[in-house]
């Protein structure tokens, strides 16, 4: 038997590496990476907000994610329909309080420290011809009047704050008033004395008063009028942004609930309709409660406050009548350039000269005057104002032919003088006054009542209807579940 040789195993590859050598570890990884079991690099992680985008987008393609969008839009245009409308409303309500709590006011006590101003110039000049022996009466007027003019003065002060030319004026009276009045005391005591300086002072202080206190008072009251103007402005304009955005809600609505029906043929969803009528009943709130109380308003400002202005032209122009009147006595001869202001007045409150036909400020303010109550009473100013020109006329051809004495006593006499017909006519402005006053408080009320609930019903509405519209697309939303 044939014994086959022993073949030796062939030796190790002389490429491979002991596994303690170095360099063989970075082979084994090498070797790893090309096998065909190596891992894909890791994918891009998403960021919220792009997961979220994803997420609508793909909600978008059906219906009840277009439910969704539609519902929240219309939400939230109902509800922006009832801040703006709220927002507009108060707005409004503040204007109108302020025409009727501080504007109006203002401007009254403004024209009332005109008058107090010139009555008070007037009282002081009656007092002087009465020489030494001064009628009590007047002195009372006086000091009345410089008393008031104080008082209105430190309210008008507290009360237009922020606003320069008003600031300005005040400050201007303020510091004329008692210089004006110290100058009055020297006049008075010289007269008293006899002394031809009282005169003296009492021209310069009427010189005072209408040179530096008159305007000032002029000023003041032109600026509250004018405040006065502005308040009226906004609270009687339009809510055109608050009434658009309701059409737009309520178009809105509309197109919703024709969706529904086009894709349902579902002719009502009582969600949709109830919000669609609480959109409607506020719109029609908003424009008819505005017209309500922009009525209520025009009313006060043409029955009243426009009646009570040209009431106060007339009344300050028959006090600055009267004024000229004394003080062309007053100068002894030296009075011409007050009887030419005197005429100038007289010619602006009654008519008189080139204003014959349009019958001067007490025309205007007898044909502003909506009923009889104020029309009586500026006729019977007009009346004693015709009757002071006569006796004037009277007063002046007296001290014309050297009878100063008697023209005095026409000025300031007790009866039949000038003084019985400026007092008449005196009374009877402010009555006339009194009764524009009451009437524009009334309307002027009424007017801004029309706003009352509005701005909380126009919370409560948009809540409602956003309610119902949360709640007619959650109904529809139910069917895909």
């Amino acid at each position: 038997m044939t014994q086959q040789p022993t073949v030796p195993p062939a030796p190790p590859p002389q490429s491979a590496a002991p596994p303690d050598r170095p360099g063989a570890a970075p082979d084994r990884a090498a070797a790893a990476g090309s096998g065909p079991q190596s891992a894909a690099p890791p994918a891009p992680r998403r960021t919220a907000w792009s997961e979220g985008v994803r997420r609508l987008r793909t909600a978008a393609t059906t219906e009840p994610g277009r439910l969704r969008a539609i519902g929240a839009a219309l939400v939230a245009l109902v509800l922006l329909f009832g801040a703006v409308s709220a927002w507009q409303v108060s707005d409004r309500v503040a204007a109108a309080d302020a025409v009727v709590d501080h504007s109006q006011p203002l401007s009254a006590d403004a024209a009332h420290i005109y008058r107090s101003l010139a009555d008070a110039d007037t009282s002081a000049s009656s007092g002087f011809l009465a020489g030494g022996d001064e009628p009590r009466s007047e002195r009372r007027r006086y000091e009345k009047d410089i008393r008031e003019a104080s008082e209105l003065l430190a309210e008008a002060a507290a009360a237009s704050e922020g606003s320069p030319t008003a600031e300005r004026q005040i400050a201007v009276l303020n510091r004329g008033l008692p210089v004006y009045t110290g100058l009055v005391e020297s006049a008075r005591a010289d007269n008293r004395q006899g002394l031809p300086l009282g005169g003296a002072y009492l021209r310069y202080a009427n010189e005072k008063m209408r040179g530096e206190l008159l305007p000032a008072a002029r000023k003041l009251y032109t600026a509250e009028t004018g405040q006065l103007g502005g308040d009226y402005a906004d609270a009687e304009s339009w809510p055109l942004l608050g009434l658009g955005t309701g059409v737009l809600a309520l178009a809105a609505l509309g197109w919703a609930q024709r969706r529904n029906y086009r894709r349902t043929n579902r002719v009502f969803d009582r969600g949709l309709l109830g919000a669609t009528a609480a959109v409607l009943a506020l719109l029609v709130w908003l424009g008819a409660g505005h017209m309500l109380a922009r009525s209520g308003l025009n009313e006060s400002d043409t029955k009243g406050a426009r009646s009570l202005q040209a009431l106060n032209e007339a009344w300050i122009g028959t006090l600055q009548a009267r004024g000229d009147e004394n003080m062309t006595l007053v100068a002894r001869g030296g009075g011409a350039a007050y009887e030419k202001s005197y005429r100038k007045q007289m010619a602006a409150v009654a008519g008189t000269g080139e204003r014959r036909t349009e019958g001067g400020l007490l025309g205007e303010a007898r044909r502003v005057a909506d009923d009889r109550s104020g029309g009586d009473a500026v006729r019977d100013a007009q009346r004693a104002v015709q009757t002071w020109q006569q006796r004037h006329r009277q007063a002046r051809a007296e001290d014309d032919g050297g009878n100063y004495e008697d023209a005095v006593a026409r000025v300031i006499g007790a009866e039949d003088s000038t003084r019985e017909s400026f007092d008449a006519a005196d009374a009877s402005l402010g009555r006339a006054a009194a009764h524009e006053q009451r009437q524009f408080e009334e309307a002027a009320a009424a007017g801004r009542g029309r706003f009352g609930g509005l701005l909380v019903g126009a919370l409560l509405l948009a809540v409602l209807g956003a309610a119902g519209t949360v709640l007619g697309i959650g109904r529809r939303l139910a069917e895909y579940r």
